[in-house]
């Protein structure tokens, strides 16, 4: 490729605060700020082709956050949060039948009075056009490719992606160099397994003393349902078939307006058998007796994936670096038993921007803002995910049925008595690591898609109106192909062919020997390979600005 001496050189703009994502915690700290000092400039980058176009969520949405960032939010008409959570049920999923648990045995946190369901790219929008009418800039279709640093190491900014090389590494006729975004202090709001955030992590080793951060990937469709079918305002979740009780996860049915539901299924990524398949066990799970009756009828008008943050307490890295901070998912701050995290994305964001505007006023840049970092543990983003520390791991440990209901006494005496019986436990492996060997297990024979309830991959991944130029580097970089083929493929049985939820990744025969090919333009950016792949050599980075999946209303 073209050095970069050889290159054109970057425009640069300058802002008082650079904020990489335009998501919950992004716009809500680019509020916040112009809340405190409109006179700041503030900057969102935003790789999707709009705001909320790379935006996947259940979603219920406890207000919290929302209400604190703009307290006058329900007296207005535009908002998005239209269902309020009128009904809670939650399910134990046998073969062939399933037993509700009684509400009254759940913890008090894990109601949903007084939540919405919401469609959470909506959310952003909105937020985005308050952001907009107080003065910040964002820019969508711009990924942030490119941590920029000054002599001393520290955090000066961000550049975007050059546009317009061709597959071979070579500018093409459109080529467009990125520019450079410099602020005094930058704020990562990528979401679960940002590539900045992956590499901030590593090279100020944020993530030292913490445990690994653990993952899910979460995979969801929107259906239009019969009007008989539908309950607006009812909150479903279940756990048990189709995973075998040492498998994690869980399901959702969200009821929201105009007879839509949204239907989800969520896989911890610390499984162990290399022949799982998410996606195929989500068709799985609409099968069973007491959820496809809500689709009979219905239609399918929407479909993604994404990965989901389950490390909780533990696992949240250092937040802050010289010259910026993390905040929202990009640090882990999902609850893991409410399936709920947009409520501390906000959170944080109000935090992280109460504390930059403080420094900047003082007369601070680009030195370390380490009073977010010191201040969250005490904050109700820390007071919530303290509670539900030990859930993730020990349904971990201890497979669905203990695991879940040791984790419910232990969020009961968090509640009661603000103790845990288990103190705080560790996670141990990687999600990477734990994948076992495919000599360990037996092929999972998943029945085939009927195209009325149950789909395949490419249908899937055509509802999710995701593009990407094919006279492009591929975006998903694989570090050592000998490695691939002797480990994914001879070791492993090729679990990325499973494992993601878009068909980007094929095991096929080529002149007689097993050939890795990757499908980039399917991408959805869910950052499953990323996360799984048990040799972590496949790394995930941005393609263009504006590629991907466009998600209307997820």
């Amino acid at each position: 490729m073209t050095s970069d001496t050889e290159l054109p050189e970057r425009e640069s703009m300058e802002f008082d605060v650079v904020i990489v994502g335009a998501g919950p915690a992004g716009l809500s700290a680019a509020i916040r700020l112009k809340q405190v000092n409109p006179e700041l400039s503030v900057v969102v980058l935003e790789k999707g082709a709009e705001v909320g176009a790379h935006i996947l969520s259940g979603a219920v949405v406890d207000p919290i956050g929302i209400d604190r960032l703009l307290p006058g939010w329900r007296k207005e008409d535009d908002h998005p949060f239209k269902t309020e959570v009128t009904d809670d049920h939650f399910l134990l999923l046998g073969p062939a039948g399933s037993v509700r648990l009684p509400n009254f045995m759940m913890p008090p946190l894990m109601n949903n009075h007084g939540n919405y369901i919401v469609s959470l790219g909506n959310v952003c929008r909105w937020l985005a056009g308050r952001a907009e009418a107080l003065g910040v800039e964002i820019y969508p279709g711009f990924a942030a490719a490119e941590v920029l640093y000054d002599e001393e190491g520290a955090v000066i900014g961000v550049a975007t992606g050059d546009m317009g090389i061709e597959k071979n590494g070579e500018p093409g006729p459109s080529y467009t160099r990125g520019m450079e975004l410099l602020g005094k202090y930058l704020l990562i709001a990528e979401g679960a397994r940002g590539s900045l955030a992956k590499q901030l992590i590593a090279k100020f080793d944020l993530q030292r003393g913490r445990e690994p951060q653990k993952f899910g990937i979460g995979i969801k469709e929107l259906w239009e349902v019969k009007p008989e079918h539908h309950r607006r305002g009812l909150v479903q979740h279940s756990f048990g078939w189709p995973l075998g009780m040492s498998t994690g996860g869980g399901s959702f049915l969200y009821h929201l307006e105009d007879n839509l539901v949204a239907v989800g299924f969520v896989i911890h990524l610390n499984y162990k058998n290399p022949y799982l398949s998410p996606f195929d066990e989500f068709q799985r799970f609409k099968t069973h007796p007491a959820i496809r009756g809500t689709f009979e009828g219905g239609k399918r008008i929407s479909y993604g994936a994404r990965a989901i943050t389950e490390g909780g307490y533990q696992s949240v890295p250092k937040l802050t670096f010289p010259g910026g901070a993390l905040i929202g998912c990009s640090a882990g701050f999902v609850n893991v038993p409410r399936i709920k995290g947009s409520h501390n994305a906000v959170l944080s964001g109000l935090l992280a921007a109460d504390r930059i505007a403080e420094a900047i006023a003082a007369g601070r840049a680009h030195d370390e803002p380490i009073e977010i970092e010191n201040d969250w543990r005490a904050s109700d983003i820390g007071r919530d995910l303290k509670r539900v520390r030990n859930v993730k791991p020990l349904w971990s440990k201890l497979g669905t049925v203990l695991g879940v209901a040791l984790g419910g006494l232990d969020m009961w005496t968090n509640q009661l008595f603000g103790l845990s019986l288990f103190g705080t436990l560790k996670h141990g492996k990687t999600d990477a690591a734990s994948l076992e060997p495919a000599a360990q297990h037996k092929k999972i024979d998943y029945p085939k898609p009927d195209g009325v309830l149950t789909f395949d991959r490419l249908s899937s991944v055509f509802l999710s109106n995701t593009n990407h130029e094919e006279d492009q580097p591929v975006h998903l970089k694989v570090g050592d192909m000998a490695l691939q083929k002797n480990s994914e493929h001879d070791v492993y049985a090729g679990p990325s062919s499973r494992y993601c939820p878009a068909a980007v990744y094929e095991w096929v025969e080529k002149d007689g020997k097993p050939t890795f090919v990757i499908n980039a333009q399917n991408c959805v950016h869910c950052k499953t390979c990323d996360i799984k792949d048990p040799n972590q050599n496949i790394n995930w980075v941005p393609p263009q600005g504006g590629e991907g999946p466009v998600y209307p209303n997820m």
